[in-house]
């Protein structure tokens, strides 16, 4: 399944999501990241979209998956955060 979301995050940025998904396993197959937020280092996005594949479409691994992937590369986000990217995932699904 093939979804869309634009969201704008309390307090953050535009976050533009499109979302390839298992309807069944409800996981990742593919993600795109885009918005007005800042990452650095730039090839950031990049690296959690191909993380982020395989992952469960669930609040709580999302968070805690963008969380680790953010923390252990020492990646840093102006305008987004792990939760308001996750909630913009999310509404994907809706």
């Amino acid at each position: 399944m093939f979804s869309k979301s634009v969201y704008k995050i309390p307090n953050g940025k535009l976050v533009k999501i499109n979302l390839e998904y298992d309807e069944d396993s409800k996981k990742i197959v593919n993600i795109s990241i885009m918005g007005d937020f800042f990452a650095y280092p730039e090839e950031a996005i990049d690296f959690l979209e191909k993380e982020l594949r395989s992952t469960l479409l669930s609040k709580k691994t999302l968070i805690n998956k963008i969380d680790n992937l953010t923390k252990s590369n020492n990646f840093e986000f102006i305008g987004l955060t792990s939760e308001g990217l996750t909630d913009g995932i999310l509404r994907c699904l809706k």
